[in-house]
């Protein structure tokens, strides 16, 4: 390994410079989750002068515990970070550990801070080939009075750029003493193999995985903290495999089972590219939903089996409590199955728990007041026993770019099984999330399988196996923003409008922003962002480089008018869950072709699009979808699924509205299996084909009595060429025509 002979150090002290920028850049406090409050510069979280232990520093990051700050390395060949960290005096007590981390593994730990103790120095060596840091100040007995600061950070830089050197392509993962079929925790080895996967991102690497089980605890887990859209937000996300500032690197599983123990994030694609993950399953020891197979019903209940194994449980009091790896749950709601199929029992939908139960012993439990039977349920069939919590997904990928995943299976997760945002180009190749193989289960993803928030390029998901999710098989979206408030000519200030859907960034300097009229959901002009201030988890303020509209009102919304994905969705098999088979809303190219959804008990896609509750934008202006078996949806109801392909936009003032909101919509050569109910629905579309589709219906289920054609507020609608069984030819009396006339709807 060679380098230059000269390597020019600069010290901790001075200010910094053009050469030298600030540790910490105004983008990276955007990116900062921080548990209360404004992240700021060169002042606390109050708002006033750093001060630890009765010194007062001129520069630095004031910040509240839990925080998490992503910072850009300068690059050189062992750069130095320098500073101090500590508890600002301004708190009227706190405890507070400070940590610095790469992306895999923690690079320096603080004594636990208190208030009064000087600042903790460090000097910490960047890793070979590390691009990213992670400033973190975790919480140590709660969060109360945990202001904490990190004081003149600088860079100490070699000046040396590391040369190209010999790095090998495969790595074998059992080197760092990983070792299969044993229970004991694999966490730290792996962390070490996928540290060694830094170097050389220059080439193809691949780290190789013997294939066998290996397990995971949350314990040992990494500890970070960052935004997760569409989940609950918990300070701390527990990650079990950080694939965190990687480029070129593949992970092959060779058909390994990874078995996560805990409430933890398992898997994490972050501040990384053309990360590529083959031949993996995902499953947790103790799944945080519960099953019960109904064995009987009595007057006012029923008698049903849980595995105290499989399903841990404690009955006190006429109640039950799941007991889990370090977290409880107890019943809010049911999903049911049918013995035999796994279809979604018709016409259950959630059910909402009520009653009592009493423990029979041996896995035997009597739930009193909880009336099944009258909503068809049988003996035989099992129930989901749901919470509402979506602590963590069961993978992540943030800030990411070509990003593959090739036969990776998800059995379980605490939230959704993958959620990206943020993220450049994304590829499902086979895998899925489904029931693994030996198992009796009759669910998998605690919410969607998989769904993507503010991403671009293509999302391109094919191949996959998708069953007993609690939502839909995939979601794509934009997440928009609601104007609070007019500041000026040009700064807004917004909120993130949904608390599972906060703090991550929406926007950074240089993006577009695209205005939505708030009563209407019309898509309005765009502007360019020149600067973002984080006031919270919960607002932001955004200011322009040119003057805001006049039409512009609080009560609007602001969309991401760059991060709008591409979507193919094709060869999927998709059934026997809740709620939709597929949501979309984004205004690049859909592609939806060659799917079979079956018994998805919900509508099988769904055009969406709000700026009232989800805050989940992006008018869809360009959707094919052709060549699709749909089997006996619609068993269920639920959101948003008024026929077997519905477009929902939620259009609070309809009446109002000038533009359509969806456009370009051509459904062509699918083939539906189907009782009695509605087909196509659609709010605010226009330019909507229906072409040579085959059409059979059969008495599975009990109709709805509606017609197959639903449109409220619809234009230039062309129905052609359609095969109907028992035979039948469809004209202007199929449809139920709402605030649009007949003149918008021809059939051939």
């Amino acid at each position: 390994m060679k380098f230059a002979s000269t390597i020019l150090l600069l010290t901790c002290m001075g200010m910094a410079t053009a050469a030298t920028p600030p540790v910490v850049s105004d983008t990276d406090l955007v990116m900062t989750r921080q548990a209360y409050g404004e992240t700021r510069r060169n002042l606390s979280i109050e708002g006033k002068p750093l001060t630890i232990a009765g010194q007062t520093y001129k520069e630095g990051i004031g910040t509240h515990a839990v925080s998490m700050i992503p910072i850009n390395t300068p690059g050189g060949y062992k750069d130095i970070l320098c500073g101090s960290c500590g508890i600002d005096d301004e708190a009227a007590g706190g405890s507070v550990r400070f940590r610095i981390m790469s992306g895999t593994n923690v690079l320096w730990e603080s004594p636990l801070m208190k208030k009064g103790m000087p600042a903790a120095p460090f000097e910490v060596t960047v890793p070979v080939d590390a691009k990213k840091l992670y400033l973190m100040a975790d919480d140590v007995d709660g969060n109360d009075n945990d202001h904490a600061d990190w004081v003149n950070l600088r860079w100490k830089l070699s000046r040396i750029k590391a040369e190209r050197r010999a790095v090998p392509e495969r790595v074998d993962a059992s080197a760092f003493g990983l070792k299969p079929g044993i229970r004991e925790d694999q966490t730290e080895q792996l962390r070490a193999a996928l540290s060694a996967m830094r170097e050389g991102p220059w080439i193809k690497r691949t780290l190789v995985i013997p294939k066998g089980e290996y397990h995971f605890y949350a314990d040992k887990a990494l500890r970070m903290s960052f935004h997760i859209s569409n989940h609950d937000q918990p300070v701390i996300h527990p990650v079990g495999v950080p694939l965190a500032d990687l480029g070129n690197v593949t992970i092959e599983g060779n058909g390994s089972l990874f078995v996560f123990h805990g409430s933890m994030l398992p898997l994490l694609v972050m501040d990384s590219s053309n990360v590529t993950v083959n031949n993996l399953a995902i499953d947790f020891e103790r799944p945080i939903y519960s099953e019960a197979k109904i064995n009987d019903f009595t007057n006012d209940g029923f008698k049903a089996t849980i595995d105290p194994k499989a399903f841990p449980y404690q009955v006190s009091d006429g109640k039950i409590q799941f007991i889990g790896e370090g977290w409880t749950g107890v019943i809010t709601s049911a999903i049911a199955f049918r013995k035999g199929t796994n279809h979604i029992v018709e016409g259950t939908s959630d059910i909402g728990y009520s009653g009592s139960v009493e423990d029979l012993g041996k896995g035997n439990i009597l739930f009193k007041g909880w009336d099944l039977k009258s909503k068809g349920l049988l003996p035989g069939d099992t129930l989901t026993l749901r919470t509402w919590g979506r602590p963590h997904p069961a993978s992540v990928i943030y800030r990411a770019k070509n990003t593959t995943l090739n036969n990776v299976a998800i059995h379980h997760s605490f939230g959704m099984a993958l959620l990206a945002q943020r993220s450049e180009n994304i590829h499902l190749n086979g895998g899925g999330v489904f029931i693994r193989k030996g198992t009796d289960n009759v669910s998998t993803s605690g919410a969607d399988a998989t769904h993507y928030s503010n991403c671009k390029g293509l999302i391109l998901s094919e191949n996959g196996l998708y069953e007993g999710m609690m939502d839909d098989a995939i979601n794509v979206h934009s997440t928009c923003l609601g104007i609070q408030e007019i500041i000026n000519d040009k700064t807004l200030r917004c909120k993130y409008m949904h608390g599972q859907s906060v703090g991550f960034e929406v926007f950074l300097p240089g993006e577009t922003l695209r205005f939505i009229a708030g009563p209407t959901l019309e898509p309005g002009e765009k502007a360019k962002v020149a600067h973002v201030r984080k006031l919270s988890t919960e607002e932001v303020l955004i200011t322009l480089t040119t003057p805001i509209p006049s039409n512009v009102r609080v009560g609007d919304a602001v969309e991401n008018g760059d991060y709008y994905p591409a979507v193919t969705f094709r060869n999927n098999t998709v059934r026997n869950n809740r709620a939709r088979g597929s949501l979309f809303t984004t205004p690049k190219r859909v592609i939806v072709e060659n799917n079979n959804f079956d018994h998805s008990s919900g509508s099988a896609i769904l055009l969406a699009g709000d700026a009232q509750g989800w805050y989940e934008s992006g008018a869809c202006e360009d959707v094919l979808i052709r060549n699709n078996t749909f089997t006996n949806n619609l068993t269920s109801r639920y959101q948003f699924t008024e026929a077997v392909i519905a477009i929902y936009p939620e259009v609070r003032q309809l009446q109002n509205q000038k533009e359509y909101y969806h456009r370009n919509v051509r459904i062509e050569n699918n083939v539906f299996h189907t009782f009695d109910v509605p087909l196509l629905f659609a709010i605010s579309t226009q330019n909507l084909l229906f072409k040579n589709n085959k059409i059979t219906y059969n008495n599975d289920f009990k109709g709805w009595g509606k017609k197959p054609f639903i449109f409220r507020r619809c234009a230039d609608i062309r129905i052609i060429g359609n095969q109907v069984t028992p035979t039948r030819s469809w004209n202007i009396g199929d449809c139920d025509l709402q605030q649009t006339p007949e003149s918008e709807v021809s059939f051939e």
